[in-house]
């Protein structure tokens, strides 16, 4: 029942919020965000055999919940959801009156994102994620910045375009096994390369993979603090887990016979997409752009893993995939905290913020430096196991392959992400304060706890990557 309950928990959490009043909104999510820590420890510790309840006889659907049935995947993932929920909620200055909606949304994200990454069956798979959209539309519709609305169209016409297409690889890939369990998946015999591009195209779209990436900034860059750490630090990392979980297992031939175009599209998120953040204005979207950046070396040790089968791709990108959660949520909540004090979050606007708010200028240098890829923080770790499965039983004398060229021109991205986010830090908190910081206070204890609780984990698991990756042993 443990693993039943680290859905529940969100779930009634929300009831309680709807049926109670505003003011008890934030201490009811936070009372759930910490329950649904204490449960997943237990669920983890207990390696419980998991829930499942008949909901559907003929086709058979179930209810069906496991943390443990994928090797350690689901474990990680479920770490990384319950970690940024608590800092979610406790991020973000939600606007008086809006209190029920927006404590609501994080715990429904957070409860659609963790049924996703623990469900053995691919009809529910899929259903927890597109119930972890619904509150993200509504939030940057209601409650998000700038053209609010145009976003939150602009994004639901994508996800609903990739998740239309993921649909229909699932239900193909159902059909001929004859099962939605995803504890009985193998390689199809029929139909693989159709299935696969369908499987890249509709987990690529979720994931922003180049082309169909031009939805994440702006939806990031809009939504409410909480709603960006939710999203791109754990609900977009649904489609990188469902190649690795369902794609890599049902289509392994299909995935390698479009392994060419997947390197030109993961290149151009690091490459393309890396000058893109460069060239940003604003904090906001450069971190957003920088998300979707990131999302290409995660990919690269898919392609690893699809061109030469490494034996540490998936423990890479599960691991990058954990430190790039933590870190752009801990980004988020600190871009909001600058909002917050200073009304703006253009680059050319603000200055010399380290000299009111030094332990604001820390937290955010410290996250700059995971994003960068800085050794002894978790990014790192992530990052070069991923460039390491990318020459895996590679030998000299057969010559530089597709993979190890895209790996050499992937390493440049590093290169990228130092100008972006240090000319970020010295725009913002070096030099003379401006009109807009001169009267900056330093971070409270209740500003700083959200950045303090992620920056903490980003140097543990950098220190010690085993951390994470023993739940792979």
């Amino acid at each position: 029942m443990l693993t039943l309950a680290l859905i529940l928990i969100p779930l009634l959490a929300v009831t309680a919020i709807l049926f109670s009043g505003s003011a008890n909104a934030r201490k009811i999510a936070l009372v759930a965000a910490v329950l649904n820590i204490a449960a997943s420890i237990g669920a983890i510790i207990s390696e419980c055999s998991g829930f499942s309840l008949n909901v559907l006889s003929n086709p058979n659907i179930n209810l069906s919940l496991d943390l443990h049935y994928n090797g350690g995947i689901s474990v990680v993932m479920l770490i990384l959801s319950v970690i940024v929920t608590l800092a979610a909620v406790l991020s973000g200055s939600c606007p008086v009156g809006n209190e029920k909606l927006w404590y609501s949304s994080a715990l429904l994200i957070s409860a659609g994102a963790i049924g996703a990454f623990i469900s053995t069956d691919l009809f529910f798979f899929f259903a927890f994620h597109e119930l972890a959209l619904i509150p993200t539309f509504l939030m940057i519709g209601i409650l998000g910045r700038g053209d609010r609305k145009e976003i939150a169209w602009k994004i639901t016409v994508y996800l609903a375009f990739g998740s239309i297409i993921l649909l229909a690889g699932i239900l193909m890939i159902a059909n001929q096994l004859e099962s939605f369990d995803m504890t009985k998946l193998k390689a199809l015999e029929h139909h693989q390369n159709e299935i696969a591009l369908l499987l890249i195209i509709g987990f690529g779209t979720l994931v922003s993979l180049f082309p169909f990436h031009s939805w994440a900034a702006p939806a990031y860059a809009s939504a409410p603090a909480p709603v960006s750490m939710l999203h791109a630090g754990v609900l977009k990392k649904f489609g990188l887990y469902g190649l690795l979980v369902v794609g890599y297992k049902v289509v392994p031939d299909g995935l390698a016979h479009w392994l060419s175009l997947l390197l030109v599209l993961l290149l151009c998120n690091i490459i393309w997409v890396g000058l893109v953040t460069i060239n940003q204005k604003r904090l906001d979207l450069m971190l957003g752009n920088s998300s979707v950046m990131h999302m290409g070396y995660i990919f690269l040790a898919v392609a690893a893993l699809i061109d030469n089968g490494s034996s540490f791709a998936t423990e890479a990108a599960v691991l990058l995939m954990f430190a790039h959660g933590i870190s752009i949520a801990m980004s988020f909540s600190l871009a909001d905290r600058i909002q917050s004090k200073t009304g703006s979050l253009e680059l050319n606007q603000l200055g010399g913020l380290a000299k009111n708010a030094p332990n604001l200028a820390f937290l955010f240098g410290l996250v700059g430096m995971a994003s960068i890829g800085l050794p002894g923080l978790a990014n790192f770790a992530g990052e070069i196991m991923v460039f390491f499965s990318g020459f895996e039983g590679w030998d000299p004398a057969d010559g530089l392959g597709a993979l190890q060229i895209t790996t050499i021109f992937a390493i440049w991205g590093v290169v990228i992400s130092a100008v972006y986010m240090l000319r970020a830090f010295k725009n913002i908190f070096q030099g003379e304060t401006v009109s807009r910081t001169d009267k900056v206070k330093p971070l409270s204890r209740k500003e700083k706890t959200p950045a303090i609780l992620l920056g903490l984990i980003l140097l543990i698991v950098g220190i010690y990557p085993n951390t994470i990756l023993q739940f792979f042993n």
